[in-house]
């Protein structure tokens, strides 16, 4: 294989959004830290580890759902979008949380769950008490088709059909999530307001931004048009075993009124300088992304499932870039957040690796995640190298693992308590048994073992994170790629006016030797906190390691 180089632009800008360099840390309430003994997480407990969030060196906290809910989907059936549950504490809570983050000059971002609500939320509530009440066309009701079978063949996520009969309207509802999830009308413009409205409340009290949830489904085909069968089976967002992704979903998601809704939506970000990113799972993900962070008047990022699967390959995670990278190259503008890990997926620590897999492998992880070109999300627990909890049956809480069990165990194994200390109970999380087990080996790499080791996982993120802050390149430069043999990965960030920075990274558990076109005009940096040697264009990587390196000629 050759090992020329993509061409690239030289002639790039700085950026002036700041959120292009920055680093979002997902924060899952359920599982950081118990303060008030119920064995689950509250936002006390976020507020109380804000310190410990900062000393990583990241600048947005996003924070998942704490809204008041039913907890059918732990939180993601919303009940009432303008208060807290009473389990994860008050809306006070919530303020001293906002003032101690700003204060440690951290960026809160919270979830908004819009595309659907719980079926116990008032709006809800009053839609299916008859077909001519105030809210009646504020959810998706359908008659049924003559035979009395649902209006068409679009399927829930979460498993069976997307239609759900009610009694009292003697019509389906559309949900594409959980039965106890009904999917609002989005054609109906009381909603969007009302949406908006909500999200100004959050604004209000000091929110830095928005991550929405499920950004693809806020509008339906308003025909109800069936979908045509897939041309190859979408397994990137839902398993194989789902038969969600035999459907091309073309009527049920990503309609592109979405656009339309998404520049109000930023009329009013705008009005707070605040920020968005936009979660999609859809069928063309990067095209989507691509669409959705346009011109600068939709969203401000977007990231999707992609590499959030258990493909590996340097190859894959290279042509997810380049392709992402071409869309917005010829449509103007755009912005990426990748991310490897999350609250729905295997953490990557298993998803992504093996029986030789160790600590360094979190580390050359990290590292490839902060040299993309984009701005990266890491989840709670990653930077301990936390690998994915294999709980047994009778634990499980997810309904996803509950329905699909056991070819898929569902979201419970990347969603155990947050390992504070080794030492104490449940790992520190809580004084009492936790909602979901702390597994041995967790609480064996929990922060207060890894604090006192120079060399661990921990201690590598923070010192990471912090030098890539001072590389401006690896934060606003352009991305290219070299052909160099798997399973190495070499790219080079460009800047106009900065010396050009060449990256080598081994994403294997051999050592390798590589050659990389032009690494001879690059000088080795340091402070980065990897040991790798290169001499007369040759790279020299132990296993899991990493080579940097600045343009000497600039």
């Amino acid at each position: 294989m050759s090992d020329s180089v993509n061409a690239v632009s030289n002639t790039v800008a700085r950026s002036d959004a700041w959120w292009h360099a920055a680093v979002i840390y997902q924060v899952y309430p359920r599982s950081f830290l118990d303060t008030n003994g119920d064995g689950v997480g509250d936002l006390a407990g976020i507020t109380a580890k804000l310190d410990y969030i900062a000393g990583l060196g990241v600048d947005i906290v996003w924070i998942s759902p704490f809204f008041t809910s039913p907890m059918r989907d732990f939180g993601y059936d919303v009940s009432d979008y303008c208060n807290v549950d009473p389990l994860f504490g008050t809306l006070a809570d919530f303020d001293a949380l906002i003032a101690r983050a700003h204060e440690l000059g951290l960026k809160i971002m919270i979830d908004q769950v819009l595309s659907h609500s719980s079926d116990q939320h008032p709006w809800f509530v009053e839609s299916r008490t008859s077909r001519t009440n105030p809210k009646a066309d504020w959810y998706v009701w359908s008659d049924p088709q003559p035979d009395g079978t649902p209006p068409n063949n679009w399927l829930s996520i979460f498993g069976g059909s997307a239609w759900q009969w009610d009694s009292r309207r003697r019509q389906y509802y559309f949900h594409n999530f959980l039965t106890s999830q009904p999917d609002l009308n989005f054609h109906q413009p009381q909603v969007q307001q009302a949406h908006l409205d909500n999200m100004r409340f959050w604004l209000e009290r000091g929110v830095d931004g928005f991550r929405i949830d499920a950004c693809i489904f806020h509008f339906h085909d308003a025909q109800l048009r069936s979908n045509p069968p897939a041309v190859k089976q979408n397994t990137v967002s839902v398993a194989e075993s789902n038969p969600y992704g035999l459907q091309a979903h073309i009527y049920d998601n990503t309609r592109p009124e979405n656009l339309q809704f998404f520049q109000k939506m930023r009329v009013l970000l705008d009005e707070y300088q605040t920020i968005s990113i936009g979660e999609i799972g859809s069928d063309d993900a990067l095209t989507a992304m691509a669409d959705y962070t346009a011109d600068g008047d939709k969203l401000h990022m977007a990231y999707s499932f992609n590499l959030l699967t258990s493909e590996k390959s340097v190859a894959h995670i290279r042509s997810q870039v380049e392709q992402f990278e071409s869309k917005v190259n010829s449509s103007h503008s755009g912005w990426a957040s990748w991310s490897i890990g999350n609250h729905d997926v295997n953490r990557v620590m298993t998803r992504w690796g093996d029986a030789k897999t160790t600590p360094e492998f979190a580390k050359v992880l990290l590292a490839m995640q902060l040299v993309l070109k984009g701005t990266p999300c890491l989840y709670q627990g990653d930077e301990l190298a936390l690998t994915e909890a294999d709980l047994p049956y009778e634990v499980l809480q997810d309904p996803v693992g509950l329905t699909f069990w056991p070819e898929m165990k569902g979201r419970d194994g990347c969603r155990t308590p947050m390992p504070w200390d080794g030492s104490a109970p449940n790992g520190g999380f809580s004084s009492v048994k936790p909602w979901l087990p702390v597994p041995n080996e967790h609480a064996a790499a929990a922060v207060a073992q890894q604090s006192n080791d120079p060399t661990s996982p921990l201690n590598f993120a923070r010192h990471f994170i912090h030098w890539r802050k001072t590389i401006t390149q690896l934060t606003q430069g352009e991305i290219a790629f070299y052909d160099v043999p798997e399973p190495v990965m070499a790219l080079r960030r460009d800047l106009a006016g900065m010396a050009s920075v060449l990256v080598v990274l081994n994403l294997g558990s051999e050592a390798v030797q590589v050659s990389v076109a032009d690494s001879a005009d690059y000088v080795a940096m340091t402070g980065h906190g990897f040991d790798s040697h290169a001499a007369e264009g040759l790279i020299d990587l132990p296993s899991y390691g990493a080579w940097f390196g600045q343009y000497k000629n600039a």
